[in-house]
């Protein structure tokens, strides 16, 4: 339990750093940002009851706003992220249910399953997340356009992840 709670501390502070360092600063033509912070949230284990994970919800985007002072935009995308995350779980659940003890990574449920759990959170979090940034609905297509874009870039880089970092 402790290994668990330290691991994911750790991943916590990284994620902060390497968004806000390497990621904030990557734009491509207005269309593609990626986000990999949201990682935090898909890799929490299953067992963290739903309040725990929108408490940590609530911090990671707040961390993400203090940097990027955006008030308050991150964290409600965050949390919204991590209200739909047990939904989404119980979703694509196996018929067996979840093994105790596994995570949702590739190694354990293989790359289809994470990667339709993991869309679904992604673009929920980058639904919410660009239209409060717009906040209007007269740019609604290139809106959706910017959100399609970069949650299949944020996808890629989160499935790469999945094998370049988080071995078996």
């Amino acid at each position: 339990m402790i290994k668990v709670v330290s691991r994911n501390i750790f991943r916590f502070f990284m994620l902060v750093l390497v968004q806000v360092l390497i990621f904030n600063n990557i734009e491509i033509s207005g269309y593609l940002n990626p986000y990999i912070y949201v990682l935090f949230i898909i890799l929490l284990p299953f067992e963290t009851p739903l309040w725990i994970t929108l408490i940590l919800g609530f911090f990671l985007g707040l961390s993400i706003d203090i940097f990027t002072e955006t008030i308050g935009m991150h964290t409600a995308a965050t949390v919204f992220m991590a209200y739909i995350r047990p939904y989404v779980l119980s979703f694509f659940a196996p018929r067996d249910g979840y093994g105790s003890g596994s995570f949702p990574r590739v190694f354990h449920y293989g790359l289809p399953w994470f990667i339709k759990y993991a869309s679904l959170l992604i673009i929920g979090h980058h639904l919410l997340l660009f239209y409060i940034e717009m906040f209007r609905f007269q740019d609604f297509f290139s809106t959706l356009l910017k959100v399609i874009l970069s949650s299949i870039f944020s996808i890629t880089l989160i499935v790469l992840s999945q094998y370049f970092i988080f071995r078996k």
